[in-house]
Order: C-alpha cells, then structure tokens, then sequence
C-alpha cells in the first residue's frame, strides 16, 4: 500500500492518515486493512511538529493514536519519509510503547510492547525493542528483542541488540491447539 506524506500546505490531519495506513493494518488481515481504514482517526498528544524538509512528524507526550481496532501509544511518535514522500517508518518510544490490531473478529487481538517500536513500512516488519512482548491470542513472545514479519507472520527473538539494557532472556508460551 502506498502513502503520502503531507506537505505543510495540506491539513495536519492527514499526517495521521499516512500514520493508519501506513501498515499498522498489515497486523492483520486485508479484510482488517480495509475494515480499519475506513474508521476515523482519533489522536491524542500533547505536541506535534512537523517539518516537511526532513519528511518527519513528531508527536510527543503521552501519544494515543486509534483507527478502529489499530492502536498505537508512546510518549513519542515519529514518522519518517522516504526521497518519493512516502511513509517509510514510524518509531513509537515509551517506557512501555504498545501497538495492537485485531486481524479479524474471528481472531484474538495482536498486541506489542517495548521501550521502542520501529515499524518498517516497505518490509511490514515490526521491531520491539528492550522488555518487548509479543502477544497473539494466548501466545507469548518475551525477551530483549523481538522482530515479527507481518506477512510472513515469523517472529525472531534475541536476548541481546542494540538498544536492549543487559541481557533479557527469550520467553515464550505455546498454547496447544484444540
């Protein structure tokens, strides 16, 4: 899916529609990416800066940002622009940044935590970085560093990398399946 990055010139409020539909929705399936972009935006923070010359955008204070079931929090959020002005990474930072999507109402919620979230658009790739959790239905994923592939729907976890404080165990619960 391709967006557009706003330019000074056009509402604020579209810079929360690159941050929707960027991919958070690529969470789930494409059923929810359309069910979820057709929701309104609600955002809550308490500043937002924009500079169209770096291609960034910057909330910060107690960020809440929901498009039907896609949620994303931080105490900062940062979207980034590549060279062709489209979205190309969104950075949620907090002592606990969180993200979460339901991929269907027949599916269980998807949610992420971590003192860093990186999503990288082009790749649907999410990182969680330091105390991250992955939750997928009654699966865990815990440890220092956790990277899930949206499409793929592969999770990679290290206890150690950059940006993780000390050394954090890899945990993880299976549920059996009926």
């Amino acid at each position: 899916m391709r967006c557009r990055f706003p330019t000074l010139s056009r509402p604020i409020t579209l810079a929360l529609v690159g941050l929707m539909l960027f991919g958070l929705a690529g969470i789930g399936s494409a059923m929810a990416q359309q069910r979820d972009a057709e929701q309104p935006i609600e955002v809550e923070a308490d500043q937002l800066d924009l500079d169209d010359t770096a291609g960034t955008a910057v909330y910060t204070g107690d960020v809440d940002i929901r498009q039907g079931s896609m949620r994303l929090t931080g105490d900062r959020v940062e979207f980034q622009r590549n060279a062709a002005g489209e979205l190309s990474r969104a950075t949620a930072r907090g002592e606990r940044a969180y993200i979460e999507q339901q991929p269907d109402p027949e599916q269980p919620v998807v949610r992420g935590w971590g003192r860093t979230i990186i999503y990288h658009v082009a790749e649907r790739r999410v990182e969680l970085i330091d105390r991250a959790e992955l939750h997928q239905g009654s699966d865990t994923f815990d440890g220092g560093y956790l990277e899930y592939f949206l499409d793929r729907r592969v999770v990679q976890a290290r206890s150690r990398s950059e940006g993780v404080e000390g050394s954090q165990r890899i945990r993880m619960t299976l549920q059996p399946e009926s």
